[in-house]
């Protein structure tokens, strides 16, 4: 079975977490493909990218792709303006010569925001999945307007864990919040997110502009 690579450029590790959303997304509409998903640590640079530009160039280079999938958290403002910002540094890469398909993948505020819908998975990530602490799990209409997803997120895993005082200090949520998405067993969850539907309406478009190039090509 053909390969469709895909490598996410963000600010930081955390953001692998939205690694299962792009593998999900894009098999959905690629399903004559396996997908490869991979976060593109920056670390590995020998000179540290600092523009958006940057980061993408050096992204494409490192982690060579089939699509490249753009994190920038909108953190309340419009969307639009992300995107603008993503598809001008799109632009100006690899000297004005970027040609890779990407993605934009703008939450309203944070990325966390996408991992507040499942109570299963966040159980499981916080290592106690037959938990029966109540989760006081907001309501999907209201979560593109939590002002700090990420706090919440964190609450909840140590509320999930059923940890107490000192055990409960020495956990990490942290380091669990990254496994939550991996937990979720339903993706189509996530349509109840505006941002989500942005993300997997894109990734439809390109992936099939993708798949007609290539019958073009007679890679199918």
């Amino acid at each position: 079975m053909p390969t469709i690579d895909c490598s996410l450029v963000s600010d930081g590790p955390s953001d692998a977490a939205l690694l299962p959303m792009i593998r999900w997304a894009v098999a959905k509409y690629a399903a004559q493909f396996s997908v490869e998903a991979v976060w593109a640590d920056l670390r590995r640079s020998r000179v540290r990218p600092r523009s958006l530009a940057e980061k993408i160039t050096e992204a494409v280079s490192l982690y060579p792709c089939d699509i490249l999938f753009v994190h920038r958290d909108a953190e309340g403002q419009p969307p639009d303006w992300r995107r603008k910002e993503i598809d001008g540094a799109t632009t100006a890469a690899q000297g004005g010569e970027f040609v890779t398909p990407y993605v934009c993948v703008i939450p309203v505020r944070m990325q966390e925001a996408w991992l507040l819908l499942d109570p299963i998975a966040i159980r499981r990530a916080a290592n106690n999945p037959n938990g029966r602490v109540p989760l006081l799990m907001p309501h999907a209409d209201r979560i593109e307007n939590i002002p700090d997803p990420k706090c919440l997120l964190y609450d909840l895993l140590r509320t999930a864990s059923g940890l107490r005082k000192r055990r409960l200090s020495a956990f990490r949520p942290w380091s669990q919040a990254r496994l939550v998405s991996e937990y979720i067993c339903n993706m189509t969850v996530l349509r109840h997110l505006s941002a989500f539907q942005r993300f997997e309406a894109e990734v439809q478009d390109v992936v099939a502009r993708m798949l007609i190039e290539k019958r073009h090509k007679g890679g199918l």
